[in-house]
């Protein structure tokens, strides 16, 4: 896994709603919808697709705007971006590559151990 790759998992895609909200746009490059719809495409729960978009948006992979009263999210116009969210996307159809991102994000999504036993 190359380091931009890497980096990109570390900040950008460390949690699975994540990975799935990074798919759902890679493959629909030109929506812009609200997160409970987002949410429905994707199968995931409104509030934490809500929060998760949200992250993107401050990690600059996706922008929102308000149109109608409506918050919706977009990917960013950034060609490096796009070409690294294509890269991330074209390696995840390699089984390795996936097995080692997995555990990427199991690792980002780790807890402090917890000493109030």
């Amino acid at each position: 896994m190359d380091d931009a790759i890497l980096t990109f998992l570390q900040e950008k895609v460390n949690s699975f709603v994540k990975w799935d909200l990074i798919r759902f746009f890679h493959d629909n490059p030109h929506t812009k919808d609200t997160a409970e719809n987002i949410a429905r495409y994707t199968g995931r729960d409104k509030i934490a697709v809500a929060h998760e978009l949200d992250e993107l948006v401050l990690n600059g992979v996706l922008k929102a705007e308000m149109i109608t009263n409506y918050r919706v999210y977009c990917l960013v116009d950034d060609i490096q971006t796009r070409q690294l969210i294509e890269r991330f996307m074209d390696a995840c159809h390699d089984r390795e590559f996936r097995v080692e991102a997995i555990n990427q994000v199991i690792k980002q999504m780790q807890f402090s151990p917890r000493h109030d036993f």
